[in-house]
């Protein structure tokens, strides 16, 4: 039962004026914010898709900033890399010119001269850096230079000249996402990228009778080759052949010893896992302890050199007048050297191209899921406007209402 009294018109018209001034209130903070949804009680479906809308556009965003970042840096590698090729294209112009006899040893010193300079500017372009300071070719080891150069005094040389150029750099590769679960490597190693020849080596110790003594691993251009206790050489030959890494691996038939050879030109990088001295035990790696590439055993025979190696076989050539040596060996080194180059500047277009189609993908993606997502959130501006003209206009009626049917006072009961 209702109880009536004089006080219910007065309880119930304040009601519903505080009703109308918290809608309107309502529909102003939509207008303010442009979203029809400022709490997830007024569209708890729309809120639900419209977090993972916005959830998704976020990644596609940082996919964009990816894209754009690693195009950038592949187009500034790919320069120095068509650098790097002129500069072989010169070393070659030049060693065909010197392997000729018409020219004095004078004449070719002043040749060696210009490939020393040459070297000296392709060690600058293999230790480059990008926009934001970091080195492109030492793998993941981007705060430091790719290669270290060794000088010292040469026959022929009038001046201290590099004499050894090596790789401190490591073979990790840097991944970024670029699409939902697709990933790509953004950063380019400089043992691959300039090295000129296959590199083959063959270790000193016989190893026919060899036996793993333990379950244990070893790391093959950073390939994990997992070994059984009990695998002869031949298991362990085997396994290392099905790795999937760059490299061939056999037992050499006059010493009876594991050899290994790449299949591209790289140099290789080998390691033991933890404890484990597989690779030590074979005569592989040396007990320094040192890490790769400078690991491998001191009496190991080791083959196939770096694009450092060959320049600088062509200019001790030229110092020396040794003509021979300059038309043959080295001549074929550079050679190499140019083929390897442009085999990673073929990779890296491959990339440029695969990226630029992911960009034009996001570019497309990105508009459709902001609109599926307005449509969920976003205010309609003249429904909003009209709406709140309306909760005005209706307010102001019921004050007026209100002012005329609560005018009775006590004194009129008194009468």
């Amino acid at each position: 039962m209702k109880r009536i009294s004089t006080n219910m018109p007065n309880v119930d018209m304040q009601y519903y004026m505080r009703l109308r001034e918290w809608q309107m209130n309502q529909m102003q903070s939509k207008i303010a914010g442009q979203s029809k949804i400022l709490n997830l009680r007024d569209g708890p479906v729309a809120a639900a898709h419209s977090s993972r809308y916005t959830s998704h556009l976020l990644r596609l965003n940082r996919f964009s900033r990816n894209v754009e970042r690693i195009q950038s840096n592949i187009r500034i590698a790919e320069g120095y890399m068509q650098e790097s090729l002129q500069i072989l294209q010169r070393v070659r112009e030049i060693a065909v010119t010197g392997a000729q006899g018409t020219f004095t040893t004078q004449d070719k010193q002043y040749m060696g001269e210009e490939v020393n300079q040459l070297l000296a500017e392709l060690l600058d372009v293999s230790n480059a850096r990008s926009g934001d300071g970091t080195t492109l070719f030492s793998g993941d080891n981007t705060l430091s230079p790719a290669f270290r150069a060794s000088t010292g005094h040469i026959t022929g040389g009038g001046k201290e000249v590099i004499t050894s150029v090596e790789y401190v750099g490591t073979i990790r590769k840097n991944m970024s996402e670029i699409s939902e679960g697709s990933f790509i490597e953004t950063n380019f190693p400089g043992n691959q990228v300039f090295w000129a020849e296959h590199q083959q080596i063959i270790t000193a110790r016989d190893a026919t009778d060899y036996q793993v003594l333990q379950d244990s691993a070893i790391l093959i251009d950073g390939k994990e080759i997992k070994l059984k206790e009990g695998d002869t050489v031949h298991a362990i030959i085997a396994k290392i052949n099905d790795s999937g890494a760059a490299v061939k691996a056999k037992l050499d038939p006059v010493l009876n010893s594991i050899s290994l050879v790449t299949t591209v030109p790289h140099q290789l990088w080998m390691e033991d896992v933890g404890e484990g001295t597989v690779l030590k035990d074979l005569g592989v790696l040396g007990g320094s302890g040192s890490l790769p590439s400078s690991n491998i055993a001191p009496d190991a025979d080791i083959s196939g050199g770096s694009v450092f190696d060959m320049l600088i076989h062509i200019r001790d050539s030229l110092y020396r007048g040794d003509s021979l040596e300059i038309g043959g060996s080295g001549l074929k080194g550079v050679d190499t050297a140019m083929n390897n180059l442009l085999t990673s500047m073929a990779e890296l277009g491959a990339k440029d191209e695969r990226l630029e189609t992911v960009g034009q993908r996001l570019a497309y993606e990105m508009p459709q899921m902001v609109a599926r997502n307005s449509r969920e959130v976003d205010l309609d501006l003249a429904e909003a406007i009209t709406e709140l003209k309306m909760l005005e206009y209706t307010h102001k009626a019921t004050l007026q209402t209100a002012a005329r049917i609560l005018q009775p006072t006590l004194l009129d009961f008194m009468r």
